[in-house]
């Protein structure tokens, strides 16, 4: 029988169970960035200040999922808008729910900080989690446009 799932902001005890689920993610979009910029990333989420955040998804002891947003305000509302930047489900429990509940956890934190929205992009090519999100929230049309500055 599968654990139950449980969805849990990060501690800092969490780093390790993080790492290899940061790490996947970056794999899966074919992208290395370097060991600076995933320390400055754990750092942040550490900082109560920083207005980012991560949770993890938990079965038993093995951490099987993570959700990372950061808070930012909107020139399109009073209330903060929510930037949901990353969300990965280890492959074994994939079609699970566990994307679905990674999500929803989201969205409970959002309201919780008075956010107007939830916003999130993915790869055109991303067609599983593309009928996840059709299921659970709008897809606005719009294109996504970006110039790397360093």
């Amino acid at each position: 029988m599968t654990q139950p799932l449980q969805i849990k902001p990060a501690t800092a005890a969490d780093r390790d169970a993080w790492m290899p689920l940061w790490q996947a993610y970056l794999t899966f979009y074919n992208t290395e960035l370097g060991d600076d910029v995933s320390e400055s990333t754990w750092q942040r989420f550490m900082d109560p200040s920083e207005p980012t955040h991560l949770a993890l998804a938990w079965q038993g002891d093995k951490a099987v999922g993570m959700v990372q947003t950061v808070i930012h305000r909107s020139n399109w509302s009073v209330g903060n808008s929510c930037y949901l930047q990353d969300l990965y489900v280890s492959p074994p429990v994939r079609g699970t729910g566990v994307g679905r509940q990674l999500i929803e956890h989201v969205y409970t934190q959002a309201r919780a900080l008075d956010c107007a929205k939830v916003h999130w992009l993915t790869q055109e090519t991303n067609a599983t989690a593309i009928r996840l999100y059709e299921r659970i929230a709008d897809r606005p049309g719009f294109i996504q446009f970006r110039k790397v500055l360093s």
